[in-house]
């Protein structure tokens, strides 16, 4: 049987490759990758936010193409559900969920302002009000599902949050995002995720960059 693959773009810039990769990493499916040319059309519409259809990353496995994250998820969910994606409570499952989907959807001006980019480093960024709004509101999920889960992930044990949420765990390190020693920790724990640290070590090694995402200031 032909071994799954996942197609990516950019390992440096991409939020939704990494967030399908540590998906598909965290359920435990043997997977081959395929990279797309982070200067590819396609590729560079989905980091750059112009595509309104993201077609990357995007999972093949048994006949099934898969290409949007949320629904990456709960396929994996389905075909490997001893990975605990999703929380066993009924009432965590639709929190976790909830969040996810919100990750998914909204904070557009913390995506537009601060993209990501795992070799950059921005001490003392400049954040503006509608960016720090988003960032606020992030802190605010992250307090609430440590406080009900008891952490250290999100829902206790790791899940697809965790993965959902990684891109911005990577933005606040990117441009010194201050957080509370709680959250501090919560993103500390997540940097240094093997997946994670396999991750930035593919980023850093990739020779090309992208122009409009190498933000100055």
């Amino acid at each position: 049987m032909a071994k799954a693959t996942l197609t990516l773009s950019s390992k440096n810039y991409s939020s939704w490759s990494l967030r399908g990769w540590l998906l598909t990493k965290f359920s435990g499916l043997d997977f081959d990758e395929i990279i797309t040319a982070p200067d590819d059309a396609s590729a560079k519409a989905e980091i750059l936010l112009l595509s309104s259809s993201i077609l990357v990353p995007c999972l093949r496995h048994e006949g099934a193409v898969v290409w949007d994250t949320l629904a990456i998820a709960e396929y994996l969910n389905e075909i490997m559900p001893e990975a605990g994606l999703l929380p066993p409570d009924r009432i965590m499952r639709a929190h976790c969920r909830s969040i996810s989907g919100e990750i998914h959807s909204g904070f557009t001006t913390l995506r537009a302002s601060l993209p990501v980019n795992l070799k950059g480093h921005f001490p003392n960024f400049k954040i503006w009000s509608r960016a720090q709004a988003d960032i606020d509101r992030i802190c605010t999920i992250w307090r609430e599902c440590l406080a009900k889960s008891g952490g250290p992930f999100l829902f206790g044990q790791r899940s697809m949050a965790d993965a959902m949420y990684a891109p911005v765990v990577t933005r606040f390190m990117t441009y010194d995002v201050k957080l509370d020693p709680q959250l501090s920790a919560y993103a500390n724990m997540v940097m240094n995720l093997p997946e994670m640290q396999e991750w930035i070590a593919a980023a850093r090694l990739e020779p090309a960059d992208i122009e409009e995402l190498e933000v100055e200031y």
